[in-house]
């Protein structure tokens, strides 16, 4: 019997539950994070760090400490549960959207801070170029920028994607074990060990390793053909 028909149903759910998590978290990063990547690399407010230093916060925070604030503030007494109120619901917390807006807090500087850079290497000259044929502002940064930063957009998406499936900390905080709902991989293999279930945990431990060494040499393809694009 092969590992894939030894999984059962309930790891597989986790496997979906992950893979949606990381997509759709994702998906909300890029589309998030890139005007606050373009204003980090363009503006001139003496104050853009600090708000660079806010978007940075959950790579130095503990995750214990990042997820015990979401939980307060998507729970029944924070402004997720007024929220969850308009669909009848009482809170977010340990709910799939509560574990998408934790993840998407969280994985945050993971995208924001590859764009910035691609925007800021690109430099002035490209968008100087596109004012004097007349492109607006808009049309520059579509046609000229985004396309110049592609790199940069390609390197956030796996490293946001990647830092979601990763994740285990805030999404037990703020997620706990609910199956099908919350339970994702990372939550699996540690109900997995604590119930003594190995060979379970052993499969998605391992299956970790392999998806960690995909995205470390996914990355250094990725950093090789930027510098061989800049040359």
């Amino acid at each position: 019997m092969s590992i894939v028909q030894a999984l059962s149903p309930e790891i597989w759910t986790a496997v979906r539950l992950t893979i949606e998590l990381a997509a759709l978290t994702t998906a909300i990063l890029l589309v998030v994070g890139t005007p606050v990547a373009w204003w980090l690399a363009r503006s001139r407010a003496w104050w853009k760090e600090a708000v660079a230093a806010i978007v940075a916060l959950p790579l130095v925070l503990p995750p214990t400490v990042l997820g015990f604030y979401l939980l307060v503030t998507l729970g029944p007494s924070g402004p997720g549960g007024a929220l969850a109120g308009l669909w009848g619901a009482r809170t977010l917390a340990f709910t799939f959207e509560g574990l998408v807006i934790g993840s998407v807090v969280y994985s945050l500087p993971f995208v924001v801070q590859p764009i910035r850079n691609a925007f800021e290497a690109m430099g002035d000259r490209p968008l100087e170029v596109a004012a004097t044929l007349r492109a607006s502002p808009a049309r520059a940064f579509w046609t000229v920028a985004v396309p110049l930063a592609r790199p940069g957009f390609l390197t956030g998406a796996v490293l946001g994607f990647a830092h979601t499936v990763g994740e285990f900390g805030v999404v037990l905080m703020i997620g706990g074990n609910v199956p099908g709902e919350t339970k994702v991989l990372s939550v699996a293999i540690y109900d997995f060990v604590e119930t003594l279930r190995w060979r379970e945990a052993n499969i998605l431990a391992g299956g970790m390793v392999v998806f960690a060494f995909a995205v470390i040499l996914a990355m250094t393809l990725i950093e090789k053909r930027m510098r061989r694009a800049g040359e």
